[in-house]
């Protein structure tokens, strides 16, 4: 008998647990599911009574499929160019999953269509980590205002067959031509030694973001995000010389560490940094892809903002089911709503009968819905409102899969987003596989009228 009693106690405390930490196999509201609609942009899903003017919105963009040679590309950064080539779009991946040789593609027609890019830097062969591309704007806000561009690969132990090495940097004055060679910060000196300073950087930079002075002027200096397999997150700050040409960064300092418990138990990482109001506010938002122990993904991602240019930050929160993903991507859009992209993750168990597969990849205790983008705006993510409403841009796809449905291939995501036309019209890539046929991971492009999903948004809540 006091066996039984024992027994019925404990299961009561462990239910107990589960349920305040809001871990149980339930529906915990704002962190298990969303309310909000999600508008599924795949060819397969396209309704066959749709108006002529929607169907632009559907299927995608193939910018590389890696011909003969290559069965994986991954990883995507995009940026809009400006100055003699005012109007382009690059996207950059690697030629293998993290890690492998930089390609780079460009578009003349608003990434309809992609020529490859040739002649890059040889150092680029050798990349050991995604690039992340960005448009540094030089004496921001003066007559005197220009761009560089700037490719950073992150070199990490890749669970010890490297042993680490810093992080690289190649810049260009257009974007496209020109690029320097890799120059190496923070890793193994001549010898193969690890220095004071020494680091294993994982998605270096996943966040780039200019900084204010303390009267709000913007300077050149960037503040950059990245981790290791420690799930340590760092900054490191960018500076130029006088002449605009020669590169600082300094010492990568580990910023979150007054949240160290809640940092290693999320195992945050892949930092996207927010500025308010249009990007040009005073005020700064994190978001961060909470991957968990062993995969398992026990928080949502996170999200802490700063007043202080990133030296300080607030006690880190889970967003909501409606943003939570890895890898996010935000943009603002005319109106200043954020267009934020990301690989969905979903923990709504209430689904768990309805998905295609939730073993193995969501280790039976959440699923991906793959590439997915959501709109809202600052203010619902600082918050925790679920924002207006989420899109799939594409269906990637699982094994056996012949159509779009719930749970998609998470293996998708790290998207190069632009912005272009006049503030609606989006440029989002990403890579996955994209037919049934399962052949291969490619770079696709997808662009995005956002006025046009406005309009489905208001028929719908009609």
């Amino acid at each position: 008998m006091k066996k039984k009693v024992l027994f019925l106690v404990v299961a009561l405390i462990i239910v107990a647990m589960f349920t305040l930490a809001g871990c149980s196999p339930k529906n915990d509201g704002v962190l298990d599911s969303y309310t909000i609609p999600q508008f599924d942009l795949d060819a397969t899903a396209m309704p066959s009574d749709i108006e002529d003017k929607y169907k632009e919105l559907y299927g995608y963009n193939v910018v590389d499929d890696g011909g003969s040679e290559i069965n994986y590309l991954a990883h995507p950064d995009a940026v809009m160019l400006d100055g003699e080539n005012e109007g382009k779009m690059v996207i950059y991946y690697s030629k293998g999953h993290g890690r492998g040789a930089i390609g780079g593609k460009v578009s003349s027609d608003n990434g309809k269509t992609w020529e490859e890019i040739k002649n890059l830097p040889l150092t680029w062969n050798n990349s050991m980590e995604t690039p992340t591309v960005y448009k540094l704007r030089m004496n921001r806000g003066t007559a005197n205002e220009t761009s560089k561009y700037i490719l950073i690969s992150g070199c990490p132990t890749w669970g010890g067959k490297y042993k680490g090495n810093g992080f690289n940097v190649s810049l260009s004055d257009d974007g496209i031509t020109g690029w320097t060679e890799f120059q190496n910060f923070y890793g193994l000196d001549l010898n193969g030694k690890k220095g004071e300073n020494f680091v294993a950087s994982i998605v270096a930079m996943a966040s780039l973001t200019q900084l204010k002075d303390e009267n709000g002027n913007w300077t050149n200096s960037w503040m950059g995000f990245f981790h290791d397999d420690n799930a340590y997150n760092y900054k490191s700050i960018l500076t130029f010389d006088e002449s605009g040409q020669y590169m600082k960064w300094s010492a990568p300092e580990k910023y979150f560490a007054k949240y160290r418990k809640i940092e290693k138990k999320a195992f945050m990482c892949e930092v996207e940094v927010v500025r308010s109001e249009f990007g040009e506010g005073n005020e700064l938002m994190l978001l961060a892809r909470s991957n968990g122990s062993n995969g398992n993904k026990e928080y949502n991602g996170l999200m802490s903002v700063s007043t202080d240019e990133g030296k300080t930050w607030s006690e880190p929160k889970q967003l909501p089911a409606a943003v939570n993903g890895e890898r996010y991507k935000a943009d603002y859009l005319a109106d200043g709503r954020l267009f934020i992209t990301f690989r969905s993750i979903s923990k709504n168990f209430n689904n768990f009968d309805k998905v295609d597969e939730t073993k193995g990849i969501g280790n039976g205790k959440w699923y991906s819905e793959g590439w997915v983008a959501w709109v809202g705006t600052y203010d619902d993510l600082k918050s925790g409102s679920e924002g207006l409403y989420r899109i799939k841009l594409a269906h990637t796809y699982l094994e056996n899969q012949t159509k779009s449905v719930l749970a998609a291939n998470g293996d998708c995501g790290y998207c190069g987003n632009i912005v272009f036309g006049d503030g609606y019209k989006v440029m989002t890539s990403t890579y996955g596989i994209f037919n049934s046929n399962r052949e291969k991971t490619i770079i696709a492009s997808k662009i995005v009228d956002i006025k046009l999903i406005d309009q489905m948004y208001l028929k719908l809540k009609a």
